[in-house]
């Protein structure tokens, strides 16, 4: 009997160990890929231009008001609204008050958008994370506090995460000061990565909890996972638009607004929760990264279809108004250059009256 029961034991070992292998190689995947995504940041960062929005901060102010202050709230109103439990409450909590992703950075140029104000407000709201994303997770659990997983909250584990984050931008900011074409390139590899690593982990994510535990994920977290993007887009969009921003700056507040950085998210997830506490909720931020990525591709595609010829059209109004204003200008120039001089025509006149009266 106990000859008997001893290979199960050994299968269920086997198995825990086959399972915590690749729990472990996840937790390395998602650890480089954030990395990669963060260097690629800061190599997209150029110090004169960080200058310039510090002396104004349009696009930090955008980021704090869409990723700090709209994107949680939102959030939070969902996770009431479909009545969700603390688990799956803290996974959508956790991604609303991520920063804003890389994501946001490549739809940006499909879109005709400002590449500048998209660069500046991803890294500006990765700064602030460092001390707002605790601030955010504190504030909205109160709801679920008397709740286990809530009270186990890690905010030093997820400050600790977002700090380590601040490494690589730093050293992809010294990559565009001193070598700016490996900086280019190392953009384009992040960017590259972000899309390959999103697909790798949702398949790794869905090999290590299997098509039950995906079966087991509420319909209503479906929803919000469809539902949170589209609604940051829209707010992000409005936002632009109470500032006055045009047309191309719109757009990419708007993305910037419902991108969230799901590589963080799920960072955090895997790394500061045990999996027995979180379960399927590991899958959240990857299915955000499906539905914010589809939706974008939709905004895009959308743009390309109807939106382009008007961006065409106000490009050429500016460049009108920029040959008018120079014609302008010279002209007053030759105005200016004539003033006080005497012609050929009034050298010749001037002897001429005197010789006449003369007569």
């Amino acid at each position: 009997m106990a000859g008997s029961e001893q290979p199960p034991a050994a299968a269920g070992t086997d198995e825990g160990l086959g399972d915590r292998s690749l729990s472990q190689g996840l937790s390395v995947l998602v650890g480089l890929a954030l990395c990669v995504t963060m260097l690629g940041l800061g190599c997209a960062v150029e110090l004169g231009q960080l200058g310039q929005q510090l002396r104004r901060p349009v696009g930090v102010l955008l980021a704090l008001l869409g990723q700090f202050v709209a994107m949680p709230l939102l959030a939070f109103l969902l996770a009431l609204l479909f009545a969700l439990d603390e688990v799956a409450a803290v996974a959508v909590l956790l991604c609303g008050c991520c920063p804003g992703g890389n994501l946001s950075n490549l739809m940006s140029v499909l879109v005709d958008g400002d590449m500048n104000l998209s660069i500046i407000m991803t890294a500006s709201s990765t700064l602030l994370a460092l001390f707002l994303m605790p601030l955010c997770l504190w504030v909205y659990s109160r709801h679920w506090i008397n709740t286990a997983l809530v009270q186990l909250l890690p905010l030093g584990a997820v400050s600790l995460t977002l700090g380590s984050t601040l490494l690589p931008i730093g050293l992809g900011v010294l990559v565009r000061y001193r070598h700016p074409r490996t900086a280019d390139l190392l953009v384009k590899i992040s960017l590259w990565s972000l899309l390959v690593t999103l697909v790798i982990l949702f398949i790794l994510t869905g090999t290590m909890l299997g098509p039950e535990l995906m079966a087991h994920i509420p319909a209503s977290v479906y929803a919000i996972a469809v539902l949170m993007p589209l609604a940051g887009y829209a707010l992000g969009y409005g936002l632009a638009t109470v500032f006055k921003m045009p047309p191309h700056c719109r757009r990419t507040v708007s993305l910037e607004t419902g991108c969230q950085n799901v590589q963080l998210c799920t960072a955090i997830l895997k790394l500061t929760f045990p999996p027995q506490l979180i379960g399927s909720m590991y899958m959240f931020p990857l299915l955000y990264a499906l539905f914010q990525s589809a939706e974008a591709g939709l905004f895009v595609l959308a743009y390309k279809m109807y939106g382009r010829d008007s961006y065409k059209q106000e490009a050429l109004g500016e460049e009108e108004d920029t040959d008018i204003s120079y014609k302008k200008l010279k002209e007053e120039e030759v105005a200016d250059t004539s003033y006080g001089t005497v012609t050929a025509e009034e050298r010749g006149s001037v002897p001429m009256e005197p010789t006449q009266t003369a007569l």
